[in-house]
């Protein structure tokens, strides 16, 4: 525990499971304060129960004080929840200076070659994906300008940069989508103290890619593709996270950051 963030109060979408999880595990560690936000309000609130006392137990241990986790119900897809999510936290005095815009879905069976694609799922993947980041960063920037700026980060992907979404049409369009606002909205608000960056984990073993995960031919073949010759664990896109949300990166905005075992180096 080396507490690089307990000045920091962040939200971490998408946090109940996965990625998002072990981002907002890692930020209580470092001693934020960190609302886990999901649409599943139970799941959020049981992990962030289970972060707090983690870390309390830590701090009775070695002496650290570590961070604590409170809960949010917040459907990104829908502007109204993230409205209210943001404005609820804001009467409790929980005010956000980092904010990762992690959330998101993949529909494997459904998405397919742009030809095969279903408007329903194209239309799903977009609404949550993309729509729901932008939702995510456009009130949370609204917040940042009122408080000083901060530090947002959003969850890329191989498939927005390179050939990876080949037969994820959807997905990787919605990806595309997510490092262009970036890259914008870094450049439209750097001179208000919020810096704007992705991080794109490589292929990561989580529920979220069960359908290949579980067929061995599948993971066989993705992880050929990785130079390391594994897949990644959410554990391996902590540490970039840990850094974007600390002081230490105040000089990087409207990046990208690749933590995926060298893939789109191919």
């Amino acid at each position: 525990m080396t507490l690089r963030l307990t000045t920091k109060t962040a939200l971490v979408t998408g946090a109940a499971s996965g990625i998002g999880r072990a981002i907002a595990d890692a930020f209580v560690r470092e001693g934020a304060t960190v609302v886990y936000a999901d649409r599943d309000g139970a799941a959020a609130l049981e992990a962030a129960a289970a972060a707090t006392s983690d870390a309390a137990a830590s701090a009775s241990a070695d002496g650290a004080s570590g961070g604590r986790g409170v809960a949010v119900t917040m459907d990104i897809s829908d502007e109204a929840s993230v409205e209210a999510a943001f404005a609820a936290l804001d009467a409790d005095g929980v005010v956000p200076n980092v904010v990762v815009a992690n959330a998101g879905v993949q529909l494997f069976g459904h998405d397919a070659k742009i030809a095969d694609v279903s408007l329903e799922t194209w239309n799903r993947t977009v609404g949550i994906n993309l729509t729901g980041t932008f939702l995510t960063v456009k009130h949370a920037v609204r917040s940042m300008l009122a408080n000083g700026g901060g530090s947002i980060i959003a969850t890329g992907s191989p498939t927005g940069l390179n050939g990876e979404g080949s037969e994820f049409a959807a997905y990787s369009s919605t990806k595309g989508g997510i490092h262009s606002m970036v890259r914008a909205t870094a450049m439209a608000y750097s001179r208000d103290g919020i810096r704007v960056n992705t991080v794109v984990p490589g292929y990561t073993e989580t529920p979220l890619v069960s359908a290949i995960s579980g067929d061995a031919e599948s993971r066989a073949a993705i992880t050929s593709r990785v130079p390391l010759g594994r897949p990644g664990t959410p554990a391996d896109v902590t540490g970039i996270m840990v850094y974007l949300a600390s002081d230490e990166s105040s000089y990087a905005t409207g990046a990208i950051f690749t933590v995926d075992g060298g893939m789109t180096s191919l």
